[in-house]
Order: C-alpha cells, then structure tokens, then sequence
C-alpha cells in the first residue's frame, strides 16, 4: 500500500526564494471551482501572518486574531451568502514578514513557515455535487467524501507573488507598524479576485506535509478565535478641507467623495488636496481609478493640522486647533501607489492599502504622467472591535456630553484585535492603558471577550523571572516592571465585575511570578531596588507618566539617576493587596496572608526611608524629590493615613509648579485618590483637560497634556468609568457584582441620570441635590 503524507491544509509559494525574503511579502491565492446550485459551506483560515480573503470579488473576511509563539488562531468563515450557481472563485492575501524584529510590525508575530490555511467544514450533504477546477493532487478526496467543495488548501490552489509591492517603514527610527506600503501596480492583476480572471500562468502551490507544519508548534497549533470578528462599515468622507493645487474645483472633488462624480485629470498635471474624514478614524481606504498608467498617488494620513518644528520622527509638532490649516499643516505617515492604468468605467483600477488606516485628514498627491487620469471613488470601511455601548448619562455639567462623545470614540479606535495605546503609532496592547480601557469597557458594555484575550496575552508573555512584557503580543521584549502591576490589576477587576473563578485561577501562576519577580528584587532597607531607569540607557524602562519634570529622563521620576524610585515599591503593594484578594476568592487563603504580610513590611520601609518634609512621600528613598504621584499611590495603598494624604495632595494641587502632576495617563488614579479623600469636588478643575481639547476641535482624547504627541489614547477615556461609576455611583461591591453598589460622588455635579450597564443587567439612576448638602436619590434595574 502506498503511504501518502498527510495534507497540513497549509500551502505557500513554490519558489523557495520567496521563502527566504528578508523584507514583507504580498502573495495571492486562488482557487476557482463550480457549483450547480447554491449550497452551505464553512471555511477555517488562517495565514502567517496576516490574511484577506475575497469570494467573488468581494471582501469577506480578514486576519487572524493576533498570535504569538505560543497559539495560533483561525478564523469560521460561512462561505454561503457570497456562492453563486456555476463558476465562482476564492481568493486570498497574504502578508509575510521576515522574522526580523524591525523587518515587520511589532505586534504581529511571525514564523519561519508562512503560509496560508484553508480547511472546509464537513457540512452535512450526503452527495459531492460540486466539483473544483484545475486539481493536481488527490488532496480533496476526503473532504469530496464528506459532501464538501473540495477549498481545502493543497496543490489545486494557484499563487502568484506580487513584485511591485513592499512595506516602507512608516518613519525613519521608531517604527512599529511596518503597513505603510510603497506600490508599483501590475496590470496583469486588474480583476484578480473576480471568476473570470486567467490564472493559467500563475503556478500551483506547494502543500504543506503534516511533518512540515506540525500541529504542536505555531502556526500549525491552530485554535479558534477567541474574540469577535472586526467590523467594517462603509463610510464617505465629510469633504474637502483645502485644495492646495488643482485643476478642479473643490465641488468636483466633493462631488466625486459623494459617488456622484468624476475628477478627471489631465496628463503631466499634479494636485494636491486635502480631505477631513470628519473624526479620528480607522478604516480600510479606496480609490478608485480609470486609465493613467504611469501616474503616482501618494495618501498621507494625518491626525492633525500643527506646525512643524523638524522633520525628525521624535520633533516636537506643536498642535492646538486641530482644524487650523491656515496657520498648521498635516504630518503623517504616507502610502505610494503607482497607478498601472488598466482600470475602466466598468472595472476601474482599485488601490486600497492591506491594513486599516489612522486618519482624520488625508492629502491626496496625485502626479500624472503622459496619460489622463480619472478618479471614480475614494472613500473607507471603517473598522474595529464591535462595541456595544449601552451605558447612557446625562449631567448638570454642560461640557461632559461632549467629553463623553470623545471619550467613547477614543475607546472604539484603539479597541482593534487587542486594546491598543493609539492606532496612529504604535498599535501595541500595553498593561497599563490597557487596564485603564478594561474599566471603561466594563462600564459601558459589561463586555469582557476582549478583556479576557488581552489577560490570557499577558499571561503568555511572562519570563524566566517571572516579569511580564509590558506590551503584548510584542515580536520582541519590551519591559517596564510597573506595568506587571496593572496585569494584576486586571485580574482584581474581572474578579469584581464578573467573579470567573476558573478564569482566574489559570492566571494565578503568572500572577505569583510577577510579585516574586519584586520581591526577590528588594534591598536591605526591604524596598524595591534599581530594577529600571531611563528608556534606552538600562535594563528596563521605569516608566511612571508623562511630565514636563520627568522628560528628560522619559517619564521615569529623575531619582532614577540617584537610585531605586518609590513609585515601584508602592505598585508592588497595590499589586500584593490586589493579589491577595483575588486569591482569597479563589481559596488561597494561606498565599493571602502571606501577601498581606509582604504588604506590611514594604510598607513600613516605605514610611521609614521615604518620607521627606512635611509628612509628603519622596521620590526615591533619602531623595528630596516629590511628586504628585507618591502621594496619590500612598494614599491608595493605604500606605499612608487619608488625613496625612489629604493633605500631600492638596499641596501638590494646590502648587503645580512645584511637584511633577498626574498627566492624562495616571488621571484616573488620581480621581480614586481624590476621591479616596473625600475632595472629589477638585476634579472638577482638572476637567478643563478634556474641556480643552474639546475647544481645540479634537474628536478623541490625547495620549498626554504635556507631549500630545497621540491624538487617540484609550487611557484619557476616563469620563467612561468617572460619570457612571462615581457621578451615578453604580460599581460592584461583592465579586462577580453579586452586590450592586449604587452610591454617587456628586462632586461639582449638581443632578446627573442615566443607565448603566452591568453584568447582572442595566441599572438606572437619577439624583437631584436637595440644596441641603445631600443628595436625592432614585434607582432602578438590576439591584
């Protein structure tokens, strides 16, 4: 008996040059097939790395989740709406990165076996009524058995690698994205996802053995995807903002945004224009375009208009009215497309870049060549994680519903495969803004699917020495051991919001590991030692925030260049009080005691080596530096008495100048604390942030009030959890919200009412005050 080896359902190129590319690659699969009549079928995909796959011309779905070297994902996709009787086509993108750090996005992973995974469902028919085309082996034998199409990914699939397409780094230095794309188009490609296509020259692809791709290993260790798919809605954009060069009239270009028009360009003719979106987006763009063959196209996409004051990544670009293109210009990142100039009236010509865009202004440069062009369409998909806000307020303070409609498109464009810090840079899954985003998450959906994977991602990431990294999935370490501490942190509040206790359990090793990572790290005075510093010049990066004092030693308090920093001794105590709840939930009881004791002792080193003039918590130990954020982290750790912390954070309040403030990244800490010590009526000032950048026309919220150098961080979403944790007053009081709490903080506010979204259901509440100190109070849901 002949011994066939076993179809792995994954193919790639069969040029073994591809394979060994040390920049991006793009390559397309096809396989055509016919039907007699319309049928069911379910398709699992996945791709190293990363996959858009078309049935018929139209885009159905993309991915797969992001992975890393431990698990893999693939992708249901239901074949079914997008069949037609007779001939039909399916068809894939492929993007494969190099296994060089830089050579690809940060936060994509990648192995040494790209490929692309197909495998149909078994779906139930008991006759094989349908046949494919162009078949080279007897791979399809089994699913055709099973009733199936025969898509399964083997030697019938046809690739064809893309020459004229590479990945540009997106700024010269720090560069994590790695999408942007520079294009030189084919015109042998028009059409190439539509049935009708020739594919007779491409060649057949190479399968994959069982013995090449193993199940055990990635990408071969496939698991189903763990979050929903994105969503893609198509929009228009709003219009045009200014035409700095061109031949039309801005009406055309309106016009033709709105699909009820052309721009037609002559020969050897440039134009520059640019276009508002309207708000911060991200979205997959297209443009479409008739003849002009030859023309180049540059898209850059921009967060802001602002004034230069270099040309470096790491300038300074001074922003103010987002708005103000008289006196500010756009900077960005920039796709180069090359046009081959075979598009029609009837199948133009389509450029639409492989991953989605950041943007809220684009400018279009378009340079033709020797032949007319014709621009038929450009507009975008938005994209995202499909978030179902259904946490709704209102309040006496005008501003907030402005602050709130920000606040909430910021939290839906970093919230992506992962929860990112900000879609333009970086779109990296960092512990510290993500837990931030969790909260707000939690309080205005109850959703927690993207919660859990971003957990389960961190929990994957962790060292020999029990660190975590401190963005993940990240192809390469990054460390900033504070940020372990939000990972806890994130454990604490599933615990509270939805009381998972085999969830939790799975993450108590990881959880363990972090806080022996500290406390092996102690000195002789029992604080953390120096286990940071500065970015760039130590091991790891201490960062704390982002301030005007701390800048020059990247957002690390500047006792970092005398010794260890306080701040990392009282996130060691939140992480061990957090933990040791978390582990008296789940029946740790003896590991709880045994943190509540570490608890103690660092607590008193704390007071004894870091308490400066005045009471006030100092920088570093026997260093007389202080900031705002030792006293918020004493005050929250109880490390100090609410009378003694009361007082330090008035002073820092009270004297900016003086101390390094809490910037939009530790807000949220600092509104606990202030709340902590019943001066919840002093956020009111610290509003005019948000009230600022709603004057400066932002439609999201700034990455920080010192540097802005992101227009959308997730962190600064903070009126998501303040209005109706704090303002409403509806948090949970008991793990798994088994007890409702519903005690509003009025603060500045004089009534507010709303509905807010829990586990246990929606629970509605309005308050009056009652011009006698206190508060009226009506409630209504799931108490």
């Amino acid at each position: 008996m002949e011994f066939r080896i076993p179809n792995s359902k994954w193919i790639w190129a069969s040029d073994p040059d591809v394979l060994k590319s040390t920049s991006a690659n793009l390559v397309l699969f096809r396989k055509s097939f016919e039907i007699g009549e319309a049928r069911q079928c379910r398709l699992r995909v996945s791709a190293d790395a990363r996959y858009k796959l078309y049935c018929n011309g139209g885009l159905i779905a993309l991915g797969p989740a992001k992975g890393d070297r431990s698990v893999w994902y693939y992708d249901e996709v239901d074949l079914t709406p997008y069949l037609r009787p007779e001939k039909n086509v399916l068809c894939a993108q492929v993007l494969q990165y190099p296994t060089g750090h830089n050579l690809g996005s940060h936060g994509v992973f990648r192995t040494n076996t790209p490929g692309l995974y197909v495998e149909e469902i078994y779906n139930g028919l008991k006759e094989p009524v349908m046949q494919t085309t162009g078949e080279t082996a007897a791979d399809t034998e089994d699913t055709r058995a099973h009733g199936c199409i025969g898509l399964t990914a083997d030697g019938s699939w046809r690739w064809h690698y893309v020459g004229g397409f590479s990945v540009v780094q997106e700024a010269m230095g720090f560069a994590p994205l790695m999408f942007m794309e520079k294009v030189e188009a084919d015109p042998a490609l028009l059409g190439w996802t539509l049935p009708d296509f020739d594919d007779s020259a491409w060649q057949h692809a190479r399968p994959y053995s069982l013995f090449e791709m193993r199940s055990s290993v990635v990408p071969g260790n496939l698991l189903p995807r763990p979050i929903p798919q994105v969503y893609r809605e198509d929009r228009q954009f709003e219009g045009v903002v200014q035409a700095i060069k061109s031949g039309s009239s801005v009406k055309d270009w309106e016009n033709m945004l709105r699909g009820e028009g052309v721009v037609s360009l002559p020969a050897n003719s440039e134009e520059i224009i640019d276009i508002s979106a309207g708000c911060e987006e991200t979205g997959f763009l297209s443009l479409r375009l008739i003849g002009g063959g030859g023309a180049e196209i540059r898209l850059l996409c921009s967060e802001a208009y602002g004034v230069r004051t270099g040309d470096g990544p790491f300038d300074p670009f001074i922003k103010k009215d987002r708005c103000d293109n008289v006196n500010g210009d756009l900077k960005g990142f920039t796709d180069v497309y090359t046009v081959a100039g075979g598009g029609t009236e009837s199948m133009p010509e389509a450029y639409e870049p492989f991953w989605f865009r950041t943007f809220r202004f684009i400018r279009l440069t378009v340079r033709t060549g020797d032949s007319p062009l014709t621009i038929s369409g450009f507009d975008y998909q938005e994209t995202g994680y499909p978030l179902e806000v259904k946490t709704k307020i209102e309040t006496s303070d005008p501003a907030m519903e402005k602050i709130w409609e920000i606040s909430e498109r910021t939290l839906r464009r970093c919230m992506q495969e992962t929860y990112t810090d900000c879609p333009f840079y970086e779109q990296l899954q960092y512990a510290m803004d993500s837990r931030s985003q969790i909260l707000y998450t939690y309080m205005v959906s109850g959703d927690d699917r993207l919660a859990r994977a971003c957990m389960d991602d961190f929990r994957r990431s962790q060292r020999y020495d029990g660190m975590i990294n401190c963005s993940y999935p990240c192809y390469e370490p990054n460390i900033i051991p504070g940020f372990a501490v939000y990972y806890i942190l994130m454990l604490w509040d599933h615990m509270m919001f939805f009381g998972d206790k085999g969830f939790l359990r799975g993450h108590l090793a990881c959880m363990d590991g972090i806080l022996n990572f500290f406390g092996s790290n102690l000195d002789g005075r029992g604080l953390v030692g120096k286990i940071g510093g500065v970015n760039g010049r130590s091991r790891y990066w201490s960062f704390i925030d982002w301030t005007d004092q701390w800048d020059e030693t990247s957002g690390v308090p500047c006792a970092t260049l005398k010794g260890p920093i306080t701040m990392e001794s009282l996130l060691y105590v939140y992480g061990l009080q957090a933990a040791a709840e978390v582990s008296e939930f789940v029946g740790r009881k003896g590991t709880a005691e045994e943190y509540r004791a570490r608890v103690e002792s660092v607590q008193a080193a704390v007071r004894e080596h870091c308490t400066g003039r005045n009471g006030m918590i100092t920088d570093g130990p026997g260093v007389e530096e202080y900031s705002q954020h030792c006293q918020v982290f004493a005050l929250l750790t109880d490390t100090l008495s609410v009378e003694q912390s009361r007082a330090n954070i008035s002073e820092t309040l009270d004297n900016p100048g003086e101390y390094a403030q809490c910037s939009v990244a530790m807000a949220y800490y600092l509104f606990r604390a202030l709340e902590k010590a019943g001066m919840y009526e002093r956020t009111e000032k610290l509003w005019d942030i948000w009230r600022e950048m709603v004057e400066n026309n932002l439609t999201t919220c700034v990455e920080d009030n010192v540097r802005g150098r992101s227009d959308c961080h997730a962190w600064g979403a903070l009126a998501l959890y303040e209005l109706p944790a704090v303002v409403l007053g509806v948090r949970p009081s008991a793990p798994g919200f088994a007890k409702v709490e519903v005690q509003p903080v009025p603060g500045h506010f004089t009534w507010a009412r709303g509905c807010v979204a829990t586990p246990r259901g929606e629970v509605r509440v309005s308050w009056r005050a009652d011009g006698k100190g206190g508060i009226e109070v009506e409630t209504e849901g799931a108490l």
